[in-house]
């Protein structure tokens, strides 16, 4: 789990997934979250496989309370994969231990032995009749879960960078993201207490 409390904290977070999915989208709202919501400095680098729509993408996400002076990902601390091939390019770099978080539906987190987050993002998209949104709701679960930065900043970048007449079902599917994301806390946290018999 991603700590939030402690000074200097730096995080260097990867999205990756396929062209059209939303995917630069989602680090460009992230990156605003930090920088306008939480008041922290935040850069982003963005990369397209050879061809835009269906090729690998990522977004490079560093999150920081100092300046960043080097804005790319090296060992990411976080890692969101919402396509196979994408898992496939970055798990070989997540740092140890760090925080893996995958759709469900479409990744198949092979060879890979650490604790794992899953959400079918693109699913619960297609429940709400938009698959285009499996973005948003990743990003939801990516906040409830890392803590990486507030939920409330998290939501308000959402509203202030999906297109006019779409905030509300973009926020919608923030929270249901958000929602799933809490529920999944949850149920560790209860499975812990039960192991420790508390």
């Amino acid at each position: 789990m991603t700590k939030t409390g402690a000074a200097g904290r730096r995080q260097e977070i990867v999205f990756t997934g396929f062209g059209g999915q939303g995917i630069i989208l989602a680090g460009r709202i992230l990156g605003k979250a930090a920088v306008l919501g939480d008041h922290r400095e935040s850069t982003l680098v963005q990369a397209y496989g050879p061809e835009a729509r269906g090729g690998a993408c990522s977004a490079q996400v560093i999150i920081a309370d100092q300046a960043i002076h080097y804005p790319y990902v090296r060992r990411p601390d976080i890692l969101a994969c919402m396509s196979q091939a994408g898992f496939d390019k970055f798990i070989g770099q997540m740092k140890q231990g760090g925080t893996l978080l995958i759709d469900k539906d479409l990744v198949q987190p092979k060879g890979f032995s650490g604790d794992y987050f899953s959400i079918p993002s693109s699913r619960m998209a297609e429940e709400l009749g938009r698959v285009m949104m499996a973005n948003i709701i990743m990003l939801g679960f990516f906040t409830a879960v890392t803590g990486t930065v507030s939920v409330d900043a998290a939501r308000d970048a959402v509203m202030k960078s999906v297109p006019k007449g779409t905030e509300e079902m973009n926020a919608n599917a923030f929270n249901k993201g958000c929602d799933y994301g809490v529920a999944v806390l949850k149920g560790r946290e209860k499975k812990a207490k039960g192991k420790t018999g508390a």
